[in-house]
């Protein structure tokens, strides 16, 4: 009887040593974990020993995410990554020169309050989608999607974290700020569309946001604990079901929000039912999903960065963003860490191999479709 119970215990030994042996060497490993990473670094202008240079070039992350402010700093405007366009434009080159792969470059340029590339740094003024909204002109929504994308793409930049697709409501860190274009799911759709169509003329890819739907929060989850269980519908997936039915999606950016209505038990960043279940399955999306800053308070708060970035991972994310300029601060070496950490998991078998491939696929085929700098 002892010996019939042991044999499981001996062939699960055995078939983990044979996964164990598929693995790709340590090397190619860091290589495909760097590529599922969005990160942030200091500085308007980069040399051999930069931050930014370790990142691309040494450690061959995926994607650069910029800003103009930095938080973790005196936050003044110009404190950042962008300065003039000029600047920026020698900082995008610089990037891709060093890149292994086609680099995606990201920024958040919705226009209105949310607008990395401002005025001040010599760019045309942009206006909020709230504003497209109330229009309600196809012409109008996209003559400023039109020149946003043009200015982005003129200045090395070809992901645009935009457009919103949450519904309009009195919502901290969208409503109140203009962020939504209206609380009509039918309008979102056709506005978001237009700015995307835009978008990609110009070259550039486009990230939708907020997954699930967040337009119905009564918090930040920049801040903490966002429960939309009693404010959410299903309603506000249909955006996100238009677009993605008329192939207009680039990434889906996941919100940091527990939605009770789809799962008991995490935030949609990390949970299965919601990316793999809702996004995958029902809605039949197969590109690259990316997760909002991991470092937000939101998910911080309740999980350490190890188990969250494994729960985002296996909850089907392909992309993690890092953005290095949050409340919790700014660590050089983070990116580093980040794939040790899922290099670590993937070893100890917490993630499967086949989700690292399938991220890098979605991650490779996403990187392709933006044109050569």
């Amino acid at each position: 009887m002892k010996r019939l119970l042991l044999l499981p215990t001996v062939v699960l030994s055995l078939l983990a040593v044979q996964a164990q042996s598929l693995l790709p060497t340590d090397s190619v490993l860091r290589r495909m974990a760097a590529q599922m990473l969005m990160v942030g670094f200091k500085g308007d202008s980069v040399d051999e020993n930069s931050d930014a240079a370790r990142y691309v070039r040494d450690l061959g992350v995926g994607a650069i995410i910029l800003f103009d402010v930095d938080l973790t700093g005196d936050a003044t405007i110009g404190s950042r990554n962008v300065t003039s366009k000029e600047r920026l434009a020698c900082l995008t080159r610089q990037l891709q020169a060093w890149a292994p792969h086609r680099l995606l470059i990201a920024l958040d340029q919705e226009g209105g309050r949310v607008a990395r590339l401002k005025p001040q740094y010599g760019y045309l003024p942009t206006v909020s989608a709230e504003y497209l909204g109330k229009v309600d002109r196809q012409d109008t929504t996209r003559h400023y999607a039109r020149r946003l994308a043009q200015e982005m793409r003129q200045s090395g930049v070809n992901v645009n974290l935009a457009p919103v697709v949450d519904i309009k409501s009195d919502t901290p860190g969208l409503g109140r700020l203009g962020r939504c274009f209206s609380a009509d799911v039918d309008l979102i759709s056709r506005h978001a569309g237009w700015f995307i169509d835009e978008n990609h003329r110009a070259g550039v890819c486009c990230a939708v946001k907020h997954f699930p739907g967040h337009g119905s929060a009564v918090d930040d989850s920049h801040w903490g604990f966002v429960d939309v269980t009693n404010t959410w519908s299903s309603h506000e997936l249909v955006p996100f079901k238009k677009l993605i039915a008329a192939q207009k999606v680039d990434l889906v950016m996941t919100a940091h929000i527990f939605n009770r209505n789809i799962d008991n038990n995490y935030p949609a960043t990390l949970s299965r039912k919601t990316i793999t279940g809702v996004l995958r399955r029902q809605l039949g999306y197969d590109g690259v999903v990316v997760t909002d800053d991991m470092y937000m308070q939101g998910i911080i708060d309740n999980y350490s960065v190890e188990r969250a970035i494994v729960l985002a991972i296996n909850a089907g994310a392909d992309m993690l963003c890092v953005g290095n300029n949050i409340s919790t601060g700014f660590e050089a070496d983070r990116p580093f860490w980040l794939v040790d950490v899922i290099v670590r998991a993937v070893k100890e078998g917490r993630i499967p191999m086949g989700r690292i491939i399938e991220a890098n696929r979605r991650i490779e085929r996403l990187q392709h479709k933006v044109p050569q700098s």
